[in-house]
């Protein structure tokens, strides 16, 4: 075993003359392994709901969608949509008509986007998973029905049992404004078979019907304002996107799911970040406690020292001993607390007993949301010991720098 090794573990469980010492050597400890579980349990809720938010999405929007650079409707029917229809990675190929709408229920209006969807909708993503009231259902034989943002049902006052249709307004296209809606818009009307509920952008935004309903209260008979599509499972992404865009040229955009919400995902990593700073300078700040047992220690072992350099150690054992023991109070602390940590993380993840308070049953779930990922558990432990090693490398280099020199003359 390394001599200074060795000896730095002594020191670190043996009592000290000074008992004051083995007191600030434990709050050292206590204190790294209360940051480093901070940090572990912090940036794995923010894992959680970054989670969650990315499968609430995901039930709400494709794999990929196509729409084009500039303008706002295209004919997906050409010869380069139908090689996109024949890859072998496309599972679901679904044109879309989405556009903004009035929508009136009794005396209750509200502006929605109107999202008309090809029948198998339901198998490109998991949207018939997030309904809260009926079915989702938007063909029933010849009757056309729509599944609504919860959002947009609590603005309208409405339950997929009522008996009334909801009532569609669209401004007519190329004619002048009147005083009539009969003669300025497009009426439709519908019935709602369900409610959905993903996230409140988006609840309070869509509404779903079928695209032979969209194409004709929008007058889109041929075509349609983009394309989503559904990846076989264990296909790459970027590599479809990449042949995809190629395929098309500049004149489309072909975004993921995680590129449609491109702000919010940034947003929500530059956060997880900024946690990870603010946690870290705490645990600079409890490192300071490493720095006062340390010298405090040298101080305490000026007579070892004296006897070690007698015995012939040079400077950079006698330095290597109390390095090893600094660094040893951080590596016991960011284990202490990377297990501790786990285990809260591990028992949140199976009991949930720290609940979301104030949403009166209205959230998702009922508990914080906990994500484990071994990257992040492996950064801050090293972070941890790489702040102790930082820590104790000043007063070694400094402070016992003047006793070796005093011990020499």
């Amino acid at each position: 075993m390394n001599l200074s090794f060795y000896i730095a573990k002594r020191y670190l469980f043996s009592k000290k003359r000074t008992n004051l010492i083995n007191i600030i050597s434990a709050i050292s400890v206590a204190g790294m392994a209360i940051g480093t579980m901070g940090l572990i349990i912090g940036l794995s809720c923010f894992n959680g709901f970054d989670s969650l938010i990315k499968s609430l999405f995901s039930s709400f929007d494709p794999d990929l969608k196509i729409t084009l650079a500039e303008g706002k409707s295209f004919d997906a029917n050409d010869q380069a949509f139908n090689e996109i229809r024949k890859m072998k990675d496309v599972l679901f190929f679904s044109e879309v008509i989405e556009d903004n709408a009035l929508l009136r229920y009794e005396s209750r209006q509200v502006l929605a986007t109107i999202k008309g969807v090809s029948d198998d909708y339901s198998k490109m993503t998991g949207l018939d998973t997030m309904i809260v009231d009926g079915q989702f259902k938007l063909k029933e034989g010849k009757e056309q029905f729509a599944v609504i943002g919860q959002g947009v049902a609590y603005y309208l006052s409405l339950g997929v049992k009522l008996l009334n249709p909801i009532n569609i307004y669209v401004p007519q296209k190329g004619r002048s404004s009147s005083l009539s809606m009969e003669g300025s818009f497009n009426q439709g009307h519908i019935y709602p078979s369900g409610i959905f509920s993903v996230q409140q952008e988006i609840d309070s935004k869509y509404i779903i019907v079928p695209i032979a309903f969209a194409r004709e209260i929008f007058e889109m008979p041929e075509k349609v304002n983009s394309v989503e599509l559904k990846l076989k499972k264990g296909a790459k992404v970027k590599v479809v996107q990449d042949a995809i865009a190629i395929q098309l040229g500049n004149r489309f955009v072909v975004k993921t799911r995680y590129q449609q919400h491109d702000y919010l995902y940034k947003t929500m990593q530059g956060e997880k970040y900024a946690v990870y700073l603010i946690l870290i300078l705490i645990l600079i700040i409890a490192s300071f406690n490493i720095i006062g047992s340390l010298t405090m220690l040298i101080i305490d072992k000026k007579e070892d020292i004296g006897i070690l350099q007698s015995m012939g150690a040079d400077k950079p054992l006698i330095r290597n001993i109390f390095l090893f023991e600094g660094w040893s109070v951080s590596i016991l602390g960011a284990v202490i607390g990377t297990v501790a940590g786990l285990a809260i993380c591990q028992a949140q993840i199976a009991f949930g007993f720290v609940k979301l308070q104030g949403g009166g049953g209205s959230f998702i779930i009922d508990a914080y949301p906990m994500t484990i990922i071994p990257l992040d558990i492996l950064l801050i432990f090293c972070s941890v010991v790489l702040i102790g090693f930082v820590a104790a490398w000043f007063p070694v280099k400094h402070i016992s720098e003047k006793f070796l020199a005093d011990e020499v003359h």
